[in-house]
C-alpha cells in the first residue's frame, strides 16, 4: 500500500510542500499533476522520480496561500471521482458492446494451442 510523506517547513508556511508518495510512479505522478495544474489554488505543481528503480514519486506543491497539504487531499478525492467515472463510462460501454455484437467465448485447448470462437447472439438461437 502507497505511503506519503510531508517535507517542508510547516511552522513558517504551510503553503508550499514536498510529498514523497512510495510505491507509485508516473502514473499517479502525472495524474496529479494534472489535476492540481486545473486546481486555480496551486500556483505551482510538479513531480518527478528520484530514480528509475524506485518505485516513489516526489510531488512539490505550491500553493496561493491556503495548505498545500489540504489541497493536495481535494486533489486525491477528485482524481478518484474522475477515475471512478472513467470505470463506470467503460463498464457501461463494454455492456453495450456486448449487447450489439453478442457474447464472445475464449477457450484455451489442452496442449497449449488457444483457439478463440465467437458466438454471437443470433448464432446462439440458432443452434438452440
Amino acid at each position: 500500500m502507497a505511503t506519503a510523506k510531508e517535507y517542508g517547513d510547516h511552522a513558517d508556511d504551510q503553503s508550499g510542500s514536498t510529498f514523497a508518495l512510495t510505491e507509485e510512479d508516473h502514473t499517479l505522478g502525472n495524474s496529479l499533476r494534472y489535476i492540481l495544474n486545473k486546481d486555480p489554488r496551486v500556483s505551482f505543481v510538479g513531480y518527478t522520480i528520484p530514480h528509475p528503480s524506485e518505485e516513489r514519486v516526489h510531488l512539490r506543491l505550491q500553493t496561493t496561500g491556503l495548505s498545500a497539504r489540504s489541497v493536495l487531499k481535494d486533489a486525491l478525492k477528485d482524481l478518484m471521482a474522475v477515475s471512478e467515472h472513467v470505470r463506470v463510462t467503460f463498464e457501461k460501454a463494454v455492456e453495450e458492446q456486448k449487447a450489439l455484437q453478442g457474447v464472445r467465448e475464449m477457450s484455451v485447448g489442452v496442449s497449449g494451442k488457444s483457439g478463440i470462437t465467437h458466438q454471437t447472439a443470433s448464432t446462439a438461437a440458432d443452434a438452440t
